[in-house]
């Protein structure tokens, strides 16, 4: 599969990987996933479906963008979609939390040993 340039039309999983890297959305999208995973404690320790529901939430987040985009240049804008979106997009990051989450950070000796041991 080739890369692309920018998130896809619709929703389709695995899209953020799919961007290509030399364009800055990709670099952007690739940030904001790794802001929204580290705020709800790092992607290693969310399940299979809160990483699918941080794709969609970020696919949405730049759908209403784009949207909002059209609206201020005074282009076509569905009211109606925008709401029903921004509903969908309250509903996930409610379904995640809002709160961020602390990551698990080894006592001192703890992270003394684990370097001393890879001496």
């Amino acid at each position: 599969m080739s890369k692309t340039q920018a998130p896809p039309a619709k929703f389709a999983q695995g899209w953020i990987s799919e961007l290509d890297n030399r364009y800055a959305i990709a670099q952007v999208m690739r940030e904001r996933y790794q802001a929204f995973t580290d705020d709800l404690g790092g992607a290693d320790r969310l399940s299979y479906a809160q990483r699918s529901l941080v794709e969609r939430a970020l696919w949405l987040e730049y759908w209403l963008a784009q949207q909002e985009q059209s609206l201020a240049k005074g282009q076509d804008f569905d009211v109606a979609r925008w709401t029903q979106a921004a509903n969908s997009l309250q509903g996930i990051l409610g379904k995640l939390g809002l709160n961020r989450v602390a990551h698990d950070v080894p006592s001192l000796s703890e992270y003394l040993a684990k370097r001393e041991a890879r001496q």
